[in-house]
Formats: C-alpha cells, structure tokens, sequence
C-alpha cells in the first residue's frame, strides 16, 4: 500500500505540473499541424495526439530515472544531512510557486522558469510543423520534451528529489503515476477533439483566455506544497 503522504507529495506536484499552459500550447500545435495535413481524416488526428502524449510520457520517465539518479549520489555526499535536501526541494517549490502566482496578477509571455522561453517557440513550431503523421508524432514528440524541459521540469525536480531516497527501482511505479497525472489534460483535449466536442481552436482560445488562471492554480499548489515540506506536513 503506498505511503500516503508520498502519494499526497506527488499528487499535488503532478497536478501541478498538469495545468501547465505551455505542455497544453505544444499538444495544440501538434493537432493543429496534423488537421492541416489530414482535414478530413479525423482518426489520424487522434492517433497523432496519442502518439504525441505516449512520447512525452515515455521521454519524462527517462528524465526523472535520470534526476533520481543525480539526487541519490548527491545525497550519498550529504549522508547525516539529509534534511538539507528536503528543505532546498521545499524552498525551490514556493519559489516556483510564487511565480506562477506572480504571473497570475502580472502576466508576461515566457517568464523564467513558468513557461517556454520566447527563442525557443519559433524552433518549436518549425519542428511540429513537420508532423505528417501519428509516426511522426511520436518521433518529434521526444524532441519536444527538451523544450518543454524549461517550463515544466520544476515540479518534476522536486518529485524526483522526495522519490530519490526509495532508488530507481521503488520509484517507478511513482513515476509512473506523476507522469500519467501530468499527460491526463493532454489525453482528455485530445479526446475531445476527436469526439467533436470541441475544435483545436477553441481549446486554444481558452488556453488563453484562462492562462493566468493556469498559473494561479499551480503556483497555488507548489506554495501550499513546498511550505507543507518547510513545516513538516508532508
């Protein structure tokens, strides 16, 4: 049965890391690219969004093996100081934390650390251009993970670091579950689309129209979450 105040650190941090507007802004371009190449071809829009978000799963699960891994031999360095490492995770969560809230009441395309830098969207969408197909999807989806990387990997961080303690093999299953929450918003648009209950359009008009609120609720979620660690809630 799993630790529930592990489960409750990964939870919020996942759902955090899930209402990310910039993971959600990728996923539209990458629909948008395959409806303009299959307008009447809809299953190919579903298998290309499903491909997409199986690459980036798979690509997140590679990232945070790799970040258990960093944070376990840093650790072994730090032995009797252990709480060190839970106190710099919690200090960096209600930074990242307050950022998003800033970026609630004081909204600025690619601000530091919460959304995708502004040089790297035109790079971005040159790439997604060249989707044809769910193959290609898949493919590029992987190269888009290190774009994404900049705003979205803070939570991430964080997950891994907590997660680091149990070893790679322990930790799996948690990575498991974070990254499955992180990807749920992207498989829900995506069915949606395809069911016709939306336009890829509008799920990136209300993006847009709502993208402070994105960031309130995120930065709401890494504050509570990174002063619960300070405290010794979680």
């Amino acid at each position: 049965m799993p630790d529930p105040l592990t489960l409750t650190k990964i939870t919020t941090l996942a759902l955090a890391d899930s209402v990310n507007p910039c993971a959600i802004a990728v996923l539209t371009m990458v629909l948008v690219a395959i409806l303009i190449q299959n307008p009447n071809k809809r299953r190919k829009v579903l298998y290309a969004g499903l491909s997409f978000v199986a690459s980036i799963y798979i690509g997140y699960l590679f990232y945070g093996a790799i970040l258990i891994q960093l944070f376990r031999a840093f650790t072994e360095t730090l032995t009797q100081n252990t709480t060190i490492i839970y106190t710099i995770l919690a200090v960096l969560a209600m930074i990242l934390g307050a950022l998003n809230i800033k970026d609630f009441f004081d909204y600025k395309a690619g601000s530091l650390a919460t959304e995708m830098p502004l040089f790297m969207r035109p790079k971005v969408k040159r790439i997604i251009n060249k989707i044809t197909s769910p193959w290609g999807a898949f493919i590029i989806g992987f190269l888009v993970t290190i774009f994404l990387l900049p705003c979205t990997i803070g939570p991430y961080i964080i997950a891994s670091g907590i997660l680091s303690p149990l070893g790679i093999l322990k930790a799996i299953p948690w990575l498991l579950y974070y990254n499955l929450i992180f990807v749920l918003p992207m498989l829900i648009i995506t069915l949606i689309i395809y069911w016709g209950f939306a336009q890829v359009q509008e799920v990136s008009g209300w993006k847009q129209r709502n993208i402070k609120r994105l960031h309130l609720v995120a930065g709401i979620l890494l504050f509570l979450t990174g002063l619960a660690l300070l405290m010794g809630w979680l």
